[in-house]
């Protein structure tokens, strides 16, 4: 019987273990990695270890080199018939940009058909005179005068077409007007003028500023407690609301030695080289003066940076497979440079500058 029941337990047990499904093994967690194409989209920068630069932060706006302009003025009093250009306009050097109809130059025009009439009568009276002196009935003092009279005229005439060829420029219409055209090739900056518009001869203001708006210049101020930090020669960052991300480089060539008594600041000159001519007169701008200090430190773009629960983190880049978080400690920011303090960063690492946040994002699921 004890044979018997021990054979049961046996039987029972093995049913048992034959009926449990073996347990699979643990399946370890994959680690993210970039694909081909996702590589080729991130850019990457390296971990310096540099100079501290202090900078300050100023207020300006673009305007045109009073150096590379032209200021047009009318020659003449009298009213403005057209205005053939507006503010902006691209103008080459010849063009007509204002017609004016002026009592100056058509009193200029009677006063040359008086001339010519002039001319024509010494002109008869030493043809006439010359006929008697050589029939021996003239005297030589006769002829003498008639030939001084008839240069007289001629004369007169010629002084009338010169203040004509100043007053209209050598370019006038019937009716005693003339016409205003473009010294050089280039912008219309400034026009003070339009169609109906009385100038008076004593009016010393100009009508139109052409610039070519290759260089500009851009006016900042700077207040008391910044002057010993600016200095002549030092290179500037330029900045627009237009372009925030473009970054327009300059000197200072410029510094006023007293201070604007409306704002209590002193007005420092940038020049800029205008490629593209995206920078126009009148735009706001923000100039970053960067000063360089004694202490180190590491550096990284600030385009690296992420910010997320009020902590800042950068993507160390090793391989497509081998990149990590790092949170890191900010010293200070000046302009496209991050200065961080050192622990989580070693200088001659690689961190991820563009698309880093994805990839921030993948890190923190896998």
């Amino acid at each position: 019987m004890r044979h018997y029941l021990l054979l049961g337990a046996l039987a029972s047990a093995l049913s048992m273990a034959a009926c449990k499904a073996p347990t699979p093994p643990k399946e370890e967690a994959k680690k993210f990695e970039l694909s081909d194409t996702m590589a080729r989209m991130v850019k990457t920068d390296t971990v310096g270890f540099c100079n501290i630069d202090d900078a300050i932060t100023l207020s300006g706006e673009v305007s045109f080199n009073d150096n590379a302009v032209v200021k047009v003025f009318a020659r003449t009093s009298g009213q403005v018939l057209e205005s053939k250009v507006t503010l902006g306009d691209k103008v080459q050097a010849g063009q007509v940009l204002a017609v004016i109809k002026s009592a100056d130059v058509a009193g200029g025009y009677a006063d040359l058909s008086g001339a010519d009439a002039d001319i024509a009568i010494a002109k008869r009276q030493l043809d006439n005179t010359q006929s008697l002196y050589q029939s021996g009935i003239a005297s030589e003092k006769d002829y003498t005068d008639a030939q001084q009279n008839y240069q007289k005229a001629l004369a007169a005439k010629r002084k009338i077409e010169a203040v004509l060829n100043i007053n209209s420029g050598g370019s006038t219409k019937p009716g005693g007007t003339y016409v205003i055209t473009a010294p050089i090739s280039g912008y219309i900056v400034e026009k003070k003028v339009n169609a109906g518009s009385f100038i008076r001869s004593d009016a010393s203001d100009n009508m139109f500023t052409i610039s070519s708006l290759q260089d500009v210049w851009v006016w900042a101020n700077v207040f008391e407690t910044d002057i010993p930090k600016v200095k002549e020669g030092v290179n500037v960052q330029v900045t627009t609301l237009a372009y925030p991300d473009k970054i327009f480089q300059g000197k200072i060539d410029k510094m006023s030695e007293v201070l604007d008594p409306s704002n209590k600041a002193l007005r420092v000159r940038i020049s800029l080289k205008n490629d593209g001519l995206l920078l126009k007169p009148e735009m706001f701008a923000k100039v970053i003066v960067s000063n360089l200090e004694a202490t180190k430190a590491l550096c990284i773009p600030t385009r690296a940076l992420i910010s997320q629960n009020g902590k800042d983190y950068v993507v160390i880049y090793g391989s497509k497979s081998d990149m990590k978080i790092a949170e890191v400690d900010i010293i200070k920011t000046v302009g496209d440079k991050t200065y961080v303090n050192t622990g989580a960063l070693n200088q001659g690492q690689q961190v991820i500058t563009q698309n880093q946040l994805l990839v921030f994002e993948q890190l923190l699921k896998s």
